[in-house]
């Protein structure tokens, strides 16, 4: 059978889905009207969606900062794009445009504050113990830090250090996160040690996410005869085993596995798809925006802590007697140590940007995060250039933030962030700020939207091997995970990145296509990201750091 008669089945409206379904097209040579996309809501886009809820009110769940050399994945899909329909300019073409303008480029000069005064965030402020441990993360393996947390590994005095604050508000890490994760990271980012207090390596989209990478794919795909389900709430997967299980004297082989049936709920109404045995099933397992929920000026945002009941539970139904499959348990019961809170703010006044940019002594688009290290919510701040959104009207203004630690109660506002109004988030951000004259004209133009998400980092909960799937899981025959919740060696998951690299795995490993997949950057053997590492780092760890590395390149085969 061509691929031209085949038919391919995404679970979930996410940018995975997108660019596998990009992917199928481009490399695979599939007719769009035989692939479907089934999304449970109104909106695609996953964690990249957005929404004006009206010309004054703008909404983003979150913002996502690219680093080239590490997005390789994500260019390739940018490259594969049209920027407007008939234009011979790709997304990666205007992406490229935008951050090589010199006006475009972060330099934050107010990454951290402390008691309402800008504070020299160069100085790390790390002690010899805590750069042995940093060194201990790196050269120890993988397979010897699962099941650990972080604070496992360094001690109380590390989480207060400027170098902490900065790598955890920048990719959103808390102190009881896996170790593994935070491995991970600090390869992939070693290059980047040297610019932490100025962010001036990080590269954005001209507007939201969604409106740069998410909206003019899914629109081209529609162009293709890709068919987009909406309200479609897949509810579960059916195995059908192609294979007799085979027995020797030793062992016994498992029986090889294909989706035959897709059931899921549109709109409320039972229904179910049947897949044909040449056909393939793309399935995102989890979603880091399950359960979020929306707030208003007047009006606190739910901590939902049901049992969820979106892609999280079909994983479940499907991961059940089948190890291979992953542990959805040991992330969907993470609420507690995954949750935080973001906030969407829109003015109709230039008072706060104003306020804001003599304060940083930046331009909105290229300030960075400015994180409020005595913050009891642990409050960060960015200012993007505007206009944020390609509906923003002029004279509109859009600032997002977020709050790591929302159970705490604020040092102005005496609640706890997540059982506060927009109003009240607000209040306590001028307070700090010292915004407060100015506060009664400031709440008056704005319209703050507090976000609670309780699964928004939990695939960075403490996990060993095995708790998440290979993207083609073995013994399966149509079948791939994809998302933030499979495992890629050596990748790192809270990334547009991931998304697209498990996309892009699936697509090419069940179309066994030649196509080679970007490598991923590896700062570890990167002679500049080690200078950088040495220059951190004490000389006593240096010859052990070396010798992790050579030995890891042997390991990998890798020259």
């Amino acid at each position: 059978m061509t691929n031209k008669k085949r038919k391919a089945y995404f679970v979930g409206g996410g940018i995975a889905s997108l660019a596998g379904a990009t992917y199928l097209l481009k490399d695979g040579g599939w007719t769009g009207k035989n692939i479907f996309i089934l999304e449970e809501g109104k909106h695609f886009g996953g964690a990249l969606d957005d929404n004006d809820i009206s010309p004054s009110k703008f909404l983003s769940r979150g913002e996502r900062m690219f680093t080239p050399e590490i997005y390789n994945c994500t260019l390739d899909l940018m490259s594969q794009i049209p920027l407007k329909r008939f234009s011979r300019k790709t997304l990666l073409d205007d992406f490229l445009a935008f951050n090589n303008d010199p006006q475009n480029k972060w330099h934050a000069k107010a990454r951290l504050l402390e008691k309402g005064q800008i504070i020299d965030a160069s100085k790390f402020g790390l002690s010899t113990s805590d750069e042995l441990s940093l060194i201990k993360v790196l050269t120890t393996p993988e397979d010897k830090l699962e099941g650990l947390k972080i604070n496992d590994i360094f001690e109380p005095a590390f989480f207060q250090t400027n170098f902490w604050f900065m790598v955890a508000t920048t990719f959103a890490f808390q102190p009881w996160h896996s170790a593994i994760e935070l491995r991970r990271y600090a390869y992939r980012f070693l290059h980047q040690l040297p610019k932490l207090h100025d962010m001036s390596c990080v590269a954005m989209t001209r507007y939201h996410q969604f409106d740069s990478l998410v909206d003019p794919t899914a629109k081209w795909l529609r162009r293709q005869g890709v068919n987009f389900l909406n309200n479609s709430l897949v509810t579960d997967l059916h195995f059908l085993k192609t294979e007799t299980e085979s027995t020797t004297n030793t062992t016994t082989e498992p029986a090889t596995e294909r989706v035959s049936q897709i059931h899921y709920r549109h709109q409320g109404e039972a229904r179910e798809i049947a897949v044909g045995e040449n056909d393939l099933v793309f399935f995102t397992n989890g979603s880091i925006i399950t359960n979020a929920s929306l707030g208003a000026m007047d009006k606190v945002p739910a901590t939902i802590t049901k049992k969820p009941t979106d892609s999280w539970s079909v994983w479940e139904k499907i991961a059940k007697d089948r190890p291979h499959f992953g542990r959805p348990e040991i992330f969907d019961n993470s609420y507690r140590d995954s949750k935080w809170e973001s906030f969407s703010v829109t003015f109709t006044d230039d008072t706060f940007m104003n306020l804001m940019t003599d304060f940083t002594r930046s331009l909105p688009g290229t300030g960075g995060v400015t994180t409020i290290k005595d913050s009891n919510w642990l409050l960060s701040l960015h200012t993007p250039k505007q206009p944020h959104f390609k509906r923003q009207p002029k004279g509109v203004n859009v600032f997002w933030g977020y709050g790591l630690s929302s159970d705490q109660k604020g040092n102005f506002v005496p609640k706890k962030m997540s059982d506060c109004t927009g109003a009240e988030i607000l209040t306590e951000i001028c307070s700090h700020l010292g915004f407060t004259r100015d506060l009664p004209k400031i709440l008056a133009s704005a319209d703050c939207t507090p976000c609670m998400m309780p699964y928004i980092t939990s695939q960075f909960i403490e996990r060993k091997n095995g708790d998440r799937p290979a993207v083609i899981p073995a013994h399966t025959k149509n079948f791939a995970f994809i998302g933030q919740f499979c495992e890629i060696p050596d990748e790192i998951v809270f990334t547009v990145e991931q998304s697209v690299r498990s996309a892009l795995i699936a697509v090419t490993g069940l179309l066994n296509l030649s196509k080679p997949i970007p490598p991923i950057y590896h700062g570890q053997y990167d002679p500049h990201a080690l200078t950088s590492l040495f220059g951190l780092c004490l000389d006593l760890g240096f010859k052990q750091l070396c010798s992790a590395v050579v030995k890891h390149k042997e390991e990998k085969g890798i020259k």
